[in-house]
């Protein structure tokens, strides 16, 4: 049995402080500084005109700090699990724009995001707690439909491969890399934490289904064993 959203919910609320860290984003990801700014600058080059910001699971809004480095005017929208995390996100967010910010305290499966409101949704490590093949369309179809024409969705998240050959050799370097940071005992508790809390999907799976909710054009930017950031835009 997978964590429920309360368990996980909780264990946000534990653990706010760690999505706080700008310079080095999450440390259990691999890539996560480089992935924040490769997303940022991605999303600004993508969406030049955008005024409209939405950004899923915003933890302690590093990804939307990122991009408002880019486009300092933007209108944020800020979406998470816990009244925690958006307590430590907002006052971070506010005075880097000129814009608005508002937030939604909601799981992404049950929030209303409107139709055609954002030039950009942003999404960090949070989609892999979808659990099913009907989550998983639900809520890109709702980012979709919730972005204006020329919109655009970015994501960095835990992927799995659908080879059980590649996705061994993906978990053994993972846990290496957690060891080197934390040591044994870290690379466990992340490990069961993962297992616990986690339904993550497959890269082609994941740009398959962008497509099929009708974004015109996808993009991988970069992978790593079990982490990938990617997007897609919407024409």
């Amino acid at each position: 049995m997978k964590s429920s959203v309360e368990e996980i919910r909780q264990r946000f609320d534990a653990e706010a402080a760690l999505y706080t860290n700008l310079e080095t984003g999450q440390v259990a990801v691999t890539d996560s500084a480089l992935c924040m700014g490769l997303v940022a600058e991605s999303a600004a080059a993508a969406t030049p005109h955008a005024s409209n910001l939405l950004e899923l699971g915003c933890g302690g809004g590093n990804y939307t700090l990122k991009l408002l480095e880019r486009l300092p005017n933007l209108n944020v929208t800020l979406v998470d699990l816990t009244q925690t995390m958006l307590d430590l996100a907002v006052p971070r967010v506010r005075p880097k724009t000129t814009g608005s910010v508002q937030t939604i305290l909601a799981d992404i499966r049950d929030a209303d995001f409107g139709k055609e409101r954002f030039d950009i949704v942003l999404a960090s490590a949070m989609l892999h707690h979808l659990r099913t093949d009907d989550e998983w369309q639900t809520v890109f179809q709702k980012v979709h439909d919730a972005l204006k024409p020329r919109g655009s969705f970015w994501i960095y998240d835990i992927v799995e491969s659908s080879l059980p050959e590649l996705q061994a050799v993906h978990w053994r370097r993972y846990g290496e890399y957690l060891t080197a940071i934390g040591g044994e005992a870290y690379r466990d508790e992340v490990y069961a934490r993962i297992i616990a809390e986690d339904t993550p999907r497959p890269v082609p799976y994941q740009l398959d289904l962008l497509r099929s909710v009708g974004f015109s054009e996808v993009e991988l930017l970069h992978k790593n064993t079990c982490f990938a950031a990617f997007g897609a835009i919407k024409r």
